[in-house]
């Protein structure tokens, strides 16, 4: 998530973290009136969700809204706390994870909350635009983290490794997330469809690929490999199984740290 980094009021929190937590002061009446922070986070996300995360700014926000760029200051300090605000709102509070109250153990658990995060993603992908600067803070974000915890438990591993593997599994299904987009806006940009991107590939490389150079991928574009069509969500399924692979060897071996 992104972070302001100047602290305000008294509490000497960043700002960003303390408008998430509503512990800043509201000017009772705003400058246009029905002008509200829940307003305005709304608004930023809508011109987010259409237009993209870049085309998100005070004065954009405030033309959408009808008021002028200054009377936002009144409510949202800085673009960067408006980020925070808006991640909060697209993140919503995490899914149940059927897994905790089953007792089906910490890896369906733990499975169950990499999907989960996913589908928060997808349902907001301009949230992957916003830069990362430092651990969560925000409540959503920390309740994320609490149900990821939550589903390690019983797994035998102690609190570092918890948060290592909670870094591990967030990290893999961001990536994820956020190249499968890449890819799709690629496909759509060129106007035809992924199957048909990759045969262009696959064509382009084999006209330039030198068995001397390149006898690895010489031998794969050999095969059929690439032209086979995948299941839905593979990729995201190898990965992360091959993930949780790692952690349960890390539990077989005693965790050491």
């Amino acid at each position: 998530m992104t972070e302001n980094s100047s602290a305000s009021g008294s509490t000497g929190l960043p700002a960003s973290i303390e408008a998430a937590w509503g512990l800043r002061d509201r000017p009772a009446k705003g400058p246009k009136p029905g002008l509200t922070l829940d307003r305005i986070v709304a608004a930023a996300v809508e011109v987010a969700a259409t237009e993209g995360l870049s085309a998100v700014s005070m004065g954009r926000v405030a033309k959408e809204l009808g008021a002028s760029t200054m009377s936002l200051y009144r409510y949202v300090s800085a673009k960067e706390e408006l980020y925070v605000l808006m991640q909060e709102a697209a993140m919503g509070d995490p899914e149940p994870l059927p897994a905790l109250t089953e007792g089906a153990g910490w890896r369906e658990a733990v499975r169950q909350w990499a999907w989960a995060q996913r589908r928060m993603f997808q349902r907001n992908l301009w949230q992957l635009r916003i830069p990362i600067a430092g651990p969560p803070a925000s409540p959503r974000s920390i309740a994320w983290w609490e149900q990821g915890l939550q589903a390690l438990e019983g797994s035998g591993l102690d609190e570092g490794d918890k948060i290592s593997v909670i870094l591990l599994v967030s990290g893999f299904v961001r990536n994820e997330a956020l190249l499968m987009s890449d890819l799709a806006a690629a496909v759509e940009a060129k106007g035809v469809s992924d199957v048909e991107v990759m045969a262009q590939w696959e064509r382009t490389v084999q006209r330039l690929v030198d068995p001397v150079r390149h006898p690895a991928l010489c031998r794969l574009l050999t095969t059929e490999v690439l032209s086979e069509p995948d299941a839905p969500d593979h990729e995201f399924l190898f990965g992360l199984e091959r993930v949780l692979d790692g952690v349960e060897a890390l539990i077989d071996k005693g965790a050491p740290s």
